[in-house]
C-alpha cells in the first residue's frame, strides 16, 4: 500500500516506487484543491507506470480526466516557499 507523506521538498511531488511513498509539497495546501488532487493522481499513477509515457498518458486520462487543465493551472502558479 503506498504511503502519503507530506514534506517540505522543492517540487509539487515526486514518488519513490521501490519504498511506494509519495510526497507532496505543504505548498499544495494554499491551492486550487484541484491542483493537490492532480499531483496525488499524478504520483499515484508513477506506482503503476513509472515513465511519462503513452501508458502514463493513458492512466492520467483514466483517474483524472481533467488533468491537462489543472497541469497548465498548476504550471502557472509561482513556486514559492516561506521561510
Amino acid at each position: 500500500m503506498a504511503k502519503l507523506i507530506v514534506n517540505d521538498i522543492e517540487k509539487w511531488g515526486s514518488c519513490n516506487t521501490t519504498a511506494k511513498r509519495i510526497w507532496v509539497n505543504l505548498e499544495l495546501a494554499k491551492k486550487n484543491p484541484a491542483c493537490l488532487e492532480y499531483i496525488v493522481v499524478h504520483e499515484m499513477v508513477h506506482l503503476l507506470e513509472r515513465l511519462h509515457n503513452e501508458r502514463f498518458i493513458s492512466y492520467m486520462d483514466k483517474f483524472l480526466p481533467n488533468w491537462r487543465s489543472v497541469k497548465a493551472e498548476l504550471n502557472g502558479l509561482i513556486f514559492k516557499q516561506d521561510r
